[in-house]
């Protein structure tokens, strides 16, 4: 395979048919993001954290019916948050897309979201809480470009002990791959080693995309002195890493779904410890139907591509967020 290069955004909307929009409400420290395909496409999911919340991800699985989706959504709130999606179901309902049934059109809209419940935000919302009108809000404003750090999903989102945020990242090929990641990293782990500024990330950078920072200084040890971070500073039920990879393949549910399990291990690069019990780490794949996979070595290369891109979309997401409430920016560290 010839030589990787970012796309001419560095985002996942370099994959050719995909939008994303964002939506915050600062004052209760939360957000949406809409990841919007042109058209309906297929869509495959991960879960591999212990804690997660999610919906309609039973309808991606390889034996069920539908195939393709209309939209994916990715919301703080916790569980308040799915209903972000039935935001975006009602928005794209009334716009007439989805599946024809039953004389209504019904869209398809899994979604993951994050705890964003603990961090200062006025979580006072009453028997109205904010999540319909985001999703819908970040349904309206999708596009090519988007804000990432304190943005969407990612404005509430803590990381170990400093901000997390929203991530994004993208690689092209001469033989016209397209690969993009996005991610809301609010993980119970780490983006950074041990006593450092450093991305665990830092192989799989491209350009100074999040820094150009590069290994850990000489001597560094904090490898084996790495605990688990249990401690009043940290609640380990206040976590979830939830990401969409997009590739311009043409792609089917199980072929999406073995991208998705293969695009965890960026997760894994990028974040550590990671899959635990606190987490809920969820991660979907979108496929475009633009290039034809050519048996199992090409789908394995794609999903070797959207490992790598994710794990530069995690780092990317921390390197962008700003410092709210107890937790540091990335920048306030260095």
């Amino acid at each position: 395979m010839s030589a990787i290069t970012p796309g001419p955004r560095n985002l996942i909307t370099d994959v050719a048919g995909i939008r994303v929009g964002n939506a915050e409400d600062h004052r209760i420290r939360t957000g949406v993001t809409v990841v919007l395909p042109d058209e309906r496409i297929p869509c495959g999911a991960d879960v591999r954290g212990g804690a997660p919340g999610t919906m309609n991800i039973d309808a991606l699985h390889p034996t069920s019916l539908r195939h393709e989706v209309d939209a994916v959504v990715l919301s703080g709130g916790s569980m308040y948050g799915l209903a972000s999606a039935m935001g975006v179901v009602a928005a794209l309902g009334a716009q007439g897309r989805g599946i024809a049934f039953g004389g209504a059109t019904i869209p398809i809209v899994p979604s993951a979201i994050l705890f964003d419940l603990a961090n200062g935000g006025d979580k006072a919302w009453g028997p109205t809480p904010p999540y319909d009108a985001l999703g819908r809000k970040a349904l309206a404003a999708a596009g090519p470009d988007f804000a990432l750090g304190n943005a969407g999903a990612g404005l509430g989102a803590r990381s170990g002990t400093v901000k997390g945020g929203l991530g994004s990242a993208s690689a092209v090929t001469a033989e016209g791959w397209q690969v993009g990641a996005l991610v809301a990293v609010n993980s119970f782990g780490s983006t950074l080693m041990p006593g450092t500024n450093r991305f665990w990330a830092w192989p799989w950078e491209m350009g100074e995309e999040f820094g150009g920072l590069g290994p850990p200084p000489p001597g560094w040890r904090g490898e084996a002195e790495m605990p688990l971070p249990l401690n009043s500073a940290l609640d380990p039920i206040a976590n979830t890493t939830i990401a969409v990879v997009a590739v311009n393949a043409a792609i089917d549910k199980g072929q999406a779904q073995r991208l998705a399990i293969m695009a965890q291990d960026g997760l894994a690069r990028s974040i550590r410890p990671i899959h635990t019990p606190f987490d809920g780490d969820t991660v979907f794949v979108l496929g475009t139907g633009k290039v034809p996979i050519q048996g199992p070595g090409m789908l394995a290369r794609f999903g070797h591509l959207a490992a790598d891109v994710l794990a530069r979309a995690v780092a990317r997401g921390v390197h962008a967020a700003e410092a709210l409430g107890d937790r540091p920016g990335w920048r306030d560290l260095s």
